[in-house]
């Protein structure tokens, strides 16, 4: 019996759509197309497939209040940061069509040979298994540097964001690429394993739960066929006694709260010097509780609900489990349906959910130091690590320290964020691979090397 998808809308949790998912059969048509459309694409110039990435670019902004308000309806960002993701991945665009063909070009190399050089050359048709959070940002730092290295690609989204990815095949599609070079796999999730299995899929790149990498990884890992792992991450933000702290409040806020606090980057444990504890405290709880939470629809709404309410019910019990161990909450901590209201919490141990696990709602833990080497140790003091935030007026000091941190990412004075000229990932539970800037072009090609004697 073919599987169906039902995409609900968090805000007011109305029926959207049903989706009926694809079959054996259409999932092996489906690949084929990708296997056939690869042979003819990766025979294409970089500078050919540059001009495509270039339109999609067109593309996307003409339609970007389509998507932005799909990705509204679908999974609750407030429609200001649809519209900001929706123009950051036309940044993307903009970065690799600009520098693609340098990062593709053959490199020399000096060697005992006459000749030494190495070429970039694409894999085959690559799986994206996306997640909702970012459900245009995260599929675009994916697909374009891989369908610029030649590959083809099919990306399995997150099904409460059925009607985002459709579009997103579109937007290809209108862009004018060949059928098969961006498809989108309508499939449910225990389907993943079938695709990954196929001899036609070559690699497989997974943004998402730590629990979803760990089974692709192991799939992958069956066929010898190579995965990159964007997990999750449970970011510490550290403000020392020497920081500007309305600077680092104002970034607090942001770091933390937006995208209803549902991000892998996100700030999640605010750690501060105890001698300004109690000043950034007072600022930062004046700033969390002038958020405007409503109607993701409308432009001054600045917190939304959470894209499903087990998600809200999730945050809730780890927030109300802090308590009971003895956190203390100095605003929020309510629910009403999908919807959790931002909070902030002290007294917090190292023993407290809302510490050691992800919470990927718009709840965080505050607590103090006395000095840097114990901020460093409470920052490590995790399974992940995707990044952290320094904030301090002695920038030499913390440069000469990053290496003290387990993380993909350092952001002195700035939150951790992705940008596409910079390599993006993590290290331990975080996951492994990169993406973005010259690293996440070269993830899903073969390094090939040409000695002459």
């Amino acid at each position: 019996m073919r599987k169906t998808i039902k995409t609900i809308n968090p805000f007011n949790n109305n029926f959207i759509a049903n989706y009926q998912c694809l079959n054996g059969v259409e999932i092996s048509d489906a690949i084929s197309i990708s296997q056939i459309t690869f042979t003819h694409w990766k025979n294409t110039n970089v500078k050919e497939r540059v001009d495509f990435i270039k339109t999609l670019g067109f593309v996307l902004t003409k339609q970007q209040h389509l998507l932005a308000k799909t990705c509204v309806l679908e999974m609750g960002k407030p429609l200001k940061q649809a519209l900001a993701e929706v123009q950051k991945c036309g940044i993307l665009c903009d970065f690799y069509a600009e520098n693609a063909e340098d990062f593709l070009a053959p490199e020399t190399i000096k060697s005992d040979a006459a000749e030494s050089y190495v070429t970039y050359e694409p894999l085959g048709a690559i799986l994206g298994v996306m997640p909702w959070n970012f459900p245009y940002w995260q599929v675009f730092r994916f697909a374009v540097p891989s369908i610029l290295a030649g590959n083809t690609v099919l990306v399995k989204h997150a099904s409460n964001v059925a009607g985002c990815a459709q579009l997103l095949e579109d937007i290809f599609l209108e862009a004018g690429f060949p059928k098969g070079v961006y498809q989108n796999l309508l499939i449910a999730s225990d389907q993943v394993e079938e695709v990954i299995n196929n001899p036609i899929i070559k690699a497989v790149s997974l943004t998402g739960s730590e629990k979803a990498g760990a089974a692709v990884a192991s799939t992958a890992a069956k066929q010898i066929k190579k995965a990159v792992l964007e997990l999750g991450g449970s970011n510490a933000f550290i403000v020392c006694k020497d920081a500007n702290v309305e600077d680092a409040v104002s970034v607090a806020v942001t770091a933390r709260m937006q995208n209803t606090g549902q991000s892998c980057i996100a700030a999640k444990r605010f750690l501060v010097h105890d001698s300004v504890f109690d000043v950034f405290l007072d600022k930062f709880k004046a700033k969390v509780e002038a958020l405007k939470s409503g109607d993701p629809m409308l432009e001054t709404t600045d917190i939304g609900p959470l894209a499903r309410i087990d998600l809200a019910e999730d945050v809730e019990k780890q927030v109300n489990k802090s308590i009971e161990m003895g956190a203390k909450i100095v605003t929020g901590g309510n629910r009403e349906g999908a919807f959790y209201s931002p909070t902030v919490l002290i007294n917090v141990t190292t023993d407290m959910p809302v510490f050691k696990e992800e919470v990927f709602g718009p709840a965080v833990p505050v607590m103090p130091f006395s000095s840097f080497e114990e901020a460093v140790q409470l920052s490590n003091q995790s399974e992940f690590g995707l990044g952290v935030t320094v904030f301090s007026k002695d920038v030499e000091n913390i440069k000469s320290k990053v290496h003290l941190f387990e993380e993909g990412a350092v952001f002195i004075n700035a939150m951790v964020k992705s940008d596409p000229a910079l390599p993006f990932g993590g290290v331990k539970r975080s996951g492994y691979g990169r993406e973005l800037a010259e690293n996440g072009i070269k993830e899903f090609v073969n390094v090939k090397t040409i000695y002459i004697k």
